[in-house]
Formats: C-alpha cells, sequence, structure tokens
C-alpha cells in the first residue's frame, strides 16, 4: 500500500510519511517471512502424502492418504527444486520494494512489492502442494488438486462463465486505471472532494 501510495501522490509530507512507513513494513516483511520459513522447519508444521494418489479417479479425499509430519511443507523444494523461486521472489521483491522506497525510485517500489507478494503467496502454493486444504481434525480428510475437482460439466461451465466475463472485467480494469492515470495533487482534492 506504501508503495502504491508513493506513486500516487504528489511530493510532500504524505508521501514521505507514506516512504517511512513502507520502510518499516518492508523490514518486517523479511524478518517475519524468515522466522515464518524456520517455524515451518521446527515449529511441528506440515502435512503429506503418503502412498499412491489415483489422479484420474472419482473426486474424493478419502481416495489419499495425508498425514501429519513436522516440517512436511518444506519437502516439495527438495523433490522440485524449481520451487525454490517462489521464496526467493518473497525475499528479492520485498528487498527491492525496500530499495525503491529509500531511494525515492517509486516504479522499481512497486515492482518490487508486487514482485514480493507473488513471492509469498507463491511459496504457500509450492509448499503445500498437493494438497489444497488441510485437514487438522482428520488429515485424511484434507483435499489435494486432484480430490477436490469438479465434474467436466461443471468445469465446462465455468470456462463459458470466464470466457465472457473475463474480458469484460480486464475491459473495466484496464479503463479504471486509464481514468485514475497519474499523481493525486492536494489541492484538487480540496476544490473537489469527490475527486476520489
Amino acid at each position: 500500500g506504501a508503495t502504491w501510495v508513493s506513486l500516487k501522490i504528489e511530493k510532500g509530507a504524505l508521501r514521505d510519511r507514506a516512504i517511512t512507513y513502507g520502510v518499516y513494513a518492508a523490514l518486517a516483511v523479511i524478518v517475519l517471512y524468515a522466522l515464518g520459513g524456520v517455524y515451518l522447519a521446527y515449529g511441528g508444521l506440515g502435512f503429506k502424502v503418503v502412498g499412491d494418489v489415483a489422479v484420474n479417479g472419482p473426486s474424493n479425499p478419502r481416495n489419499a492418504e495425508v498425514v501429519k509430519e513436522a516440517g512436511a511443507w518444506l519437502l516439495n523444494y527438495g523433490t522440485y527444486p524449481w520451487m525454490i523461486a517462489a521464496p526467493v521472489l518473497g525475499f528479492v521483491g520485498t528487498l527491492l520494494a525496500l530499495l525503491g522506497l529509500k531511494t525515492k525510485a517509486d516504479p522499481w517500489a512497486f515492482i518490487g512489492s508486487s514482485i514480493g507478494v507473488l513471492g509469498i503467496i507463491g511459496s504457500v502454493g509450492v509448499s503445500m502442494f498437493p494438497i489444497i486444504l488441510p485437514s487438522t481434525i482428520d488429515a485424511r480428510s484434507s483435499l489435494l488438486v486432484w480430490t477436490a475437482s469438479s465434474s467436466h460439466t461443471t468445469l465446462f461451465i465455468m470456462l463459458g462463465v470466464t470466457l465472457v466475463f473475463l474480458p469484460i472485467v480486464l475491459l473495466y480494469t484496464a479503463w479504471v486505471y486509464k481514468v485514475l492515470f497519474g499523481r493525486i495533487e492536494v489541492k484538487a482534492l480540496k476544490t473537489n472532494p469527490d475527486l476520489y
């Protein structure tokens, strides 16, 4: 948020305050993200799939066995080394945002922030794969990529709806960004309180 404000607001006290908060937030993200990784390794968290999974079978969570295992969320990084790209992007993007904020290079701060968020959220997905929703009550009832799917008819209907509505959403979003392009000036807000 701070990188977006620094990109959109005119140069002045409000922008400087956003940059200051953004620097502290970026430092907190780096520290907390690293601590989260340590907690995943040593905090007793984790689930993993044992045995074979019928990837072409019926969608039934009971067709796969999931067990709790400490540190299991980190196993995918050994099995699929390319997945390390997600946490690396989380750290590198946040560092880029931090440097962009410190040097007041607003576009780089925003790009870095976006890359950092993408990497952090992506690391959750690649760490948990193939588990989508672990069950802490009954690990065997956890939902996997293959056991939480819909029927072919449902997926086809969803595809049709997406083909119709996604272009509309993208066009509307592009129009909004075009209308809201540029920096906001405080004097414009004083003369037109409905500007935003």
